[in-house]
């Protein structure tokens, strides 16, 4: 995302609001961890009830290199 576009998103959606992705499978919810990528699915999940708010996202890549490759 370019500067432009960023600055575009904030007056669209009248946010600043960026959501840190941080993945912590004791805490995802039960019925994700059954999916065959509970990482994938439970960040989905969060982008998908909150990009009318965020105008961008932050993966915690410690987060997901604790996980090795399924991270």
């Amino acid at each position: 995302m370019t500067q432009h576009e960023l600055v575009r998103e904030i007056n669209k959606k009248q946010s600043f609001l960026s959501i840190g992705l941080d993945v912590d499978l004791e805490k995802i919810p039960a019925h994700l961890l059954n999916e065959e990528d509970p990482i994938f699915a439970f960040n989905k999940a969060i982008i998908d009830q909150t990009h009318h708010l965020a105008v961008a996202y932050k993966p915690n890549v410690a987060f997901f290199e604790a996980y090795g490759l399924k991270g």
